[in-house]
């Protein structure tokens, strides 16, 4: 073409070179946000050097949680042993609700060695222990408290949850997805199954598998629950009661296992 660039001696890229450019600036941007990211994940790691806003009981040599965290919440009642790994999104939690007094204990303990996996919630409203060199896989969920369902003319949400210590031996593997109930006392070396529902005692080196839910209890208007439950329903906390009174209250039945015997 006369006067066209071709003439001059102008090079016209095609197509493919503006695709390619274009490919690797994506191509850029990708390893920028990766990299930027692992950064961000490095420098939001919780240790015992590097706590960030987090104020731990005790938090142990190299034990390291993972950025992001879940919800934390009454670190105060929290100790971390040596050599944990918790993973990214793990909730960690002692009381029911932030900024509470919870006395002069530990309530949530995890020994050596711990491995939590990602998305596992600890739910330590009582306490709970959980042995040295104990894993868990991915989005286990392990708790004190459940809800009452005593009244069945009130909403189980609105009714006084149960609270019972949850105890979890040394050397156990918690399989992914598996729930630990209030009450559960595991022993050395147990292996639960991914998904199982785990309530009562198991054994050392036993294993608990399984959740097959079915009825086993109705709700009749006039006469409450049938059959019964086998516990009493709990005591709601009186109106205007200071936590102070409540741990005064605590350490008295303590003192006197026989005082709720009437």
């Amino acid at each position: 073409m006369p006067g066209g660039a071709h003439e001059y001696g102008v090079r016209v890229p095609n197509r493919n070179t503006f695709s390619s450019l274009a490919a690797a600036r994506r191509r850029l941007v990708t390893r920028t946000v990766h990299a930027g990211w692992r950064w961000v994940q490095r420098s939001g790691a919780v240790t015992a050097e590097r706590p960030g806003k987090l104020k731990f009981r005790s938090i142990g040599t190299d034990t390291k949680l993972a950025f992001p965290q879940g919800t934390v919440f009454g670190e105060p009642w929290i100790e971390l042993g040596n050599h944990c790994i918790v993973g990214e999104q793990v909730t960690l939690t002692a009381g029911l609700m932030p900024d509470l007094d919870l006395g002069p204990d530990p309530i949530l303990r995890i020994g050596d060695g711990v491995v939590l996996g990602r998305g596992s919630h600890v739910i330590a409203d009582t306490t709970v222990t959980i042995g040295a060199d104990c894993y868990f896989g991915p989005y286990v969920y392990v708790t004190s408290t459940n809800h009452s369902y005593d009244d069945p003319q009130e909403p189980v949400g609105k009714q006084w949850p149960r609270m019972e210590p949850v105890e979890i031996g040394p050397g156990c593997w918690i399989g992914t997805g598996a729930v630990i109930l209030p009450g559960a006392r595991l022993g050395r070396n147990v292996v639960v199954a991914a998904g199982a529902v785990v309530r009562g005692d198991v054994p050392d080196a036993g294993g608990g598998a399984g959740a097959a839910p079915r009825v086993v209890r109705r709700g009749d208007a006039a006469a409450g629950r049938q059959p019964p439950l086998r516990t009493p329903p709990p005591v709601p906390i009186p109106a205007g009661m200071t936590s102070e009174e409540l741990l005064a209250l605590a350490e008295w039945v303590d003192e006197e296992p026989d005082a709720g015997v009437r």
